[in-house]
């Protein structure tokens, strides 16, 4: 049984002053998987877990980047997916004997849309990634999609139409990534169950839990039945986000 860790962290420095090292430590996971660390190689200061550690980071300082921690040393890991975007230190791919996990952080469309043709554009690219993929042995994708599919997934779905995170397109887009033979294993799992993963730092909002289900465990469609548990650890504080956990048997 593997246990796999994802969680946007909004700043791995400032999450480490928050117990983010004894929270990796006792977590058991066999993998563990960063998004938005927010820091260069030069700025990671050692740790004492014995994980195999992989970093992707921006080229822009003190922006984006993700992270992976492994037990297992992987049998390759690739960073990016030869897109422009890859500069932004979006994507981390690690190989094991039976299967990819792909760590990743996908772009905000941010606010009136600004960059949502170049989100748009990314899902395309990216889906078309992770189908190559899927065609030499199964995937499980995590991290922060930034996209909250269906009305149950954020607290205020039509007081947040057309906003970032849940336009029609980026909608559209994860539905497609479903149909291409992929699975969300939490709404596999709880298709009725009303939990969030992000909360904005506006308004009480987490206080008053208006949040969005915006991080996600997808697995390959022919590997749905290996899994045992996707969860929210909503009790995590440290940032915005909190991890989500997936306990598979591959």
């Amino acid at each position: 049984m593997l246990k796999l860790v994802s969680w946007n962290v909004n700043g791995l420095r400032a999450v480490r002053k928050k117990g983010f090292d004894d929270y990796l430590a006792q977590s058991g996971a066999d993998a563990f998987c960063l998004q938005e660390t927010k820091l260069q190689p030069d700025q990671v200061e050692p740790f004492t877990v014995p994980y195999h550690s992989y970093f992707h980071s921006a080229e822009k300082k003190g922006y984006s980047g993700t992270a992976l921690f492994s037990k297992e040393e992987p049998l390759s890991v690739t960073f990016g997916m030869a897109h422009d975007l890859d500069s932004e230190g979006r994507i981390i791919t690690s190989e094991y004997p039976s299967y990819y996990l792909v760590c990743a952080y996908v772009p905000n469309s941010q606010s009136e849309q600004a960059r949502l043709p170049v989100r748009v554009e990314w899902d395309e690219a990216f889906r078309h990634y992770l189908m190559g993929l899927d065609g030499k042995k199964p995937v499980v994708l995590c991290g922060d999609l930034n996209v909250a599919h269906e009305p149950i997934d954020l607290k205020h779905p039509k007081a947040n139409e057309g906003n970032a995170g849940y336009t029609k397109e980026e909608r559209d887009d994860f539905t497609k990534l479903l149909s291409s033979g992929f699975v969300d294993t939490f709404r596999f799992l709880h298709p009725d169950t009303v939990a969030y993963s992000w909360w904005s730092y506006r308004f009480h909002a987490r206080e008053h839990n208006a949040g969005w289900r915006i991080d996600y465990f997808v697995v390959s469609d022919r590997i749905k039945h290996l899994v045992k548990e996707s969860s929210i650890d909503g009790t995590i504080i440290g940032s915005d986000h909190v991890p989500v956990i997936l306990d598979i048997d591959l």
